[in-house]
């Protein structure tokens, strides 16, 4: 059978935690997938001959709506080219987009350049992870709970795209003329079908896809899958793979793979933190109180010179070093929640620099990179974390690897993955986690090795 024949799915990315969290739904259902961390060869190389996903991660969530017209058709077109029988493009299950930065509207609109459809199913909800969909609006967990979408904790107040509207379509609204309409939790129970064709004869180009629970989840991969020649290109979170996945095993199509297991504990981790999250913050104190090194990271330096901001990534590493050296692991980290004296110290200085934002997160995000990497390089250090979807993906560039495969589960969307690439860091087991996931004692998790256990431990 081709190459062509075997690819269920193609995905591309808006940042490199969601993208990883797209192949480990996919790994763990027992559909072999890989991450591509730079543009994929047709054919694949001969070491993933045999997968049936292939994703690639991308920063675009950090980029202008010009930035993604010039640069997300040929990613999307390398994709593409690989024959895959959908092409997701991948976004954040909180939505995190604005007309200037992450455009949903502007990469969904880039996307029908290359891969043109009928309509684009949107699907953002994710049970799994605890984020649903109701008549259009968007309900997250917190810290406290679930919460609508614009007041969220972390949410409402994201530093690059806050969010003050939960009505996902009205959001989008801002980013893009394609009209639009919402099959809502009704519809999606008794006439999916029904729902969709209604709409498509009125002229939507984008189908909002409300997802509550087990049964609206596999309407939703039902409707995608059935109809994938008509609506082939789909953009969403993660739910798309989670909805897929559920309709591949109610139809028979896939069986229940063995559970996955942990790698297995290792003394020391190396990590580092890009993430303004107050879920972060409280994984940064447990991690302070459990054989964790805190090493704070001045995010100002990123706002200055370019020899100011590699004095800043020659101290954090030193200190990485000497805390590696006595047992500790290292973790470096460039806030401690959102209203912490680092934010505001940082907008200060970013405000003095006249540096556009994107400019200053990109150079942070890099900068952690360069850190991590001195770190692995002279530590002997074999497993790390790197938290902030933001940053992950500038960070991930500086290790010099290419290709993620998923080895053991975590929260869902963080899992430990086996890195690829030409030089040292081959055979990495590393673990990107969005800022805003994870359970409080997310780091030492990764320490143990990962692995399935109680959800609600995980929460």
């Amino acid at each position: 059978m081709s190459q062509t024949n075997l690819l269920r799915l193609a995905w591309l990315g808006d940042d490199f935690t969601g993208s990883a969290a797209v192949m480990e739904v996919l790994q763990f259902a027992g559909i072999p997938s890989v991450l591509f961390l730079e543009p994929p060869a047709a054919p694949l190389p001969e070491r993933f001959s045999g997968v049936e996903a292939v994703g690639l991660a991308t920063t675009a969530r950090a980029h202008g709506p010009d930035w993604m017209r010039q640069h997300l058709p040929p990613l999307l077109g390398r994709l593409q080219a690989l024959g895959p029988q959908i092409l997701h493009y991948k976004i954040c299950s909180t939505f995190d987009s604005a007309p200037h930065a992450g455009s949903i509207g502007a990469a969904i609109e880039a996307a029908l350049t290359v891969r043109p459809a009928d309509a684009v199913p949107l699907l953002t909800a994710a049970p799994a992870m605890r984020r649903y969909q109701a008549f259009g609006h968007l309900f997250a967990a917190g810290p406290h709970g679930v919460a609508r979408l614009d007041r969220h904790p972390v949410m409402a107040h994201h530093p690059v795209t806050p969010m003050a509207e939960s009505d996902l379509l009205i959001h989008l609204a801002g980013q893009t003329d394609l009209p639009s309409a919402l099959i809502d939790l009704e519809a999606m129970e008794a006439r999916p079908q029904a729902a969709m064709e209604a709409a498509l004869a009125q002229g939507a180009r984008i189908l909002s896809l409300d997802c509550m629970d087990a049964a609206s989840e596999a309407a939703a991969g039902r409707l995608i899958w059935q109809n994938r020649n008509r609506l082939g290109l789909v953009a969403g979170s993660q739910g798309i793979e989670y909805a897929l996945v559920r309709h591949w095993r109610e139809s028979g199509v896939i069986a229940q793979p063995p559970a996955p297991s942990s790698a297995g504990a290792v003394a020391q981790v190396a990590a580092v933190s890009g993430s303004v999250s107050p879920v972060t913050a409280a994984q940064l104190q447990w991690a302070g109180r459990n054989g964790f090194a805190l090493i704070g990271f001045d995010a100002r330096a990123a706002c200055g010179s370019d020899a100011d901001l590699e004095a800043e990534v020659a101290r954090a590493s030193a200190a990485a070093l000497d805390a590696a050296r006595v047992g500790a692991s290292p973790l470096v980290h460039s806030a401690a929640g959102h209203d912490g004296i680092e934010v505001a110290q940082f907008r200060a200085a970013l405000a003095a620099s006249g540096m556009e934002p994107e400019v200053a997160n990109r150079r942070i995000g890099q900068g952690l990179g360069r850190v991590l990497d001195r770190v692995l390089r002279h530590s002997g250090i074999r497993r790390a974390v790197i938290s902030g979807g933001d940053s992950s993906g500038h960070a991930m560039r500086q290790l010099g690897l290419t290709a993620l495969v998923a080895v053991a589960p975590t929260i869902p969307g963080a899992a430990l993955c086996r890195a690829y690439g030409d030089g040292p860091h081959d055979g990495l087991e590393i673990a990107l986690k969005g800022g805003q996931m994870g359970s409080e004692d997310y780091f030492g998790w990764i320490r143990a090795g990962g692995g399935p256990r109680d959800e609600r431990t995980a929460r």
